[in-house]
């Protein structure tokens, strides 16, 4: 029996997967669960809402004790891929996540205006992509949580002035510090192979402020100096290159965007589910609901680059980008 979901259901959907908060999510949750239809083919669907609330209650009270103790600056993706923005004082790490975004986040032309990480989502076509802003990293020091919310992440946006006099200093001061508490970028350095905790990231290089005279210069010396990293030119000010940021974040993420299509409706294009290039069928069945996957017999295809519109696939066929997929289970 179809479940019909109203577009009350399905405004609250939305808040809940944009909320990044233990409370707000149980805000949206509890809407959901009070305005779906009430049927037997919803019967699934509020019994997962209600272990959903459950789960997000004991979250929230878990997030007040740590307030309680001392911050805690996990952010939640909120089920969207995350990427980090990382750099020196003054880089313009906050100006770039607010241009990408249209997020209302503290830019000031003055070091340390961002104390705590910020999340903020940036939309790429139909998709969207969570930034964090962070506080700066500086040669001597940084904050003791940093390295464990940058590894938490999906990939990384390393942000260089280029107009700083100690560009190099600065850019080479946030590899280190991070280096330190086993977090690198592209690979993990032969000497640290094997060492417990060591990760790699993804991760691109923002070349901010290439509106100053110098920054040609600039960032022929970087490069020079770290020729390990894909770099971007851009600059937070007069907006150039910002949409070849977007488009270099996207393809650093390796996403695809699998159109869901409920039986007997339009394929919903404004929602994609988003996997890892390479995923399947039940992997985008996973994402919808866990019983779901464990029910799922196979899947109709439209858009697909190997297949004709409306052909029946196997569990594990590999989703393409922006195919229209409906489920059966």
């Amino acid at each position: 029996m179809p479940a019909n979901l109203t577009p009350q259901y399905k405004k609250a959907q939305e808040r809940y997967r944009s909320a990044t908060e233990p409370r707000e999510k149980l805000e949206a949750l509890r809407e959901m669960l009070r305005v779906i239809p009430k049927h037997k083919g919803t019967e699934h669907l509020q019994a997962d809402l209600k272990r959903r609330i459950k789960e997000t209650k004991e979250e929230a009270l878990s997030a007040k004790k740590r307030r309680k103790g001392g911050p805690s600056f996990a952010v939640n993706s909120g089920g969207f891929p995350q990427v980090i923005l990382v750099g020196p004082p003054n880089a313009g790490k906050s100006a770039l996540a607010a241009r990408l975004s249209g997020a209302e986040l503290d830019v000031a032309p003055y070091p340390f205006t961002t104390r705590e990480p910020h999340p903020a989502m940036m939309p790429y076509e139909n998709a969207r992509i969570q930034l964090v802003d962070t506080p700066p990293i500086l040669p001597e020091s940084m904050e003791p949580w940093m390295g464990s919310l940058v590894r938490a992440a999906d990939a990384a946006v390393l942000v260089a002035d280029l107009a700083a006099g100690d560009l190099l200093e600065g850019f080479a001061g946030v590899l280190a510090q991070l280096g330190r508490q086993k977090v690198f970028f592209g690979e993990v350095p032969e000497a640290q192979q094997g060492m417990p905790g060591a990760v790699a990231m993804r991760a691109l290089v923002a070349a901010n402020k290439c509106d100053d005279p110098d920054a040609a210069d600039a960032l022929a010396i970087l490069r020079e100096a770290h020729p390990g990293f894909e770099y971007v030119a851009v600059s937070a000010q007069t907006c150039e290159g910002l949409e070849d940021l977007r488009r270099r974040i996207w393809a650093l993420l390796d996403l695809v965007r699998a159109i869901p299509k409920p039986p007997g409706k339009p394929p919903d294009f404004d929602d994609p589910i988003l996997l890892r290039r390479g995923g399947t069928v039940i992997d985008m069945a996973r994402v919808i609901h866990a019983e779901l996957a464990e029910r799922l017999k196979r899947a109709r295809v439209w858009q697909s680059p190997d297949h004709a519109d409306g052909a029946f696939v196997a569990r594990d066929h590999v989703v393409a980008d922006m195919e229209v997929i409906e489920l059966e289970a």
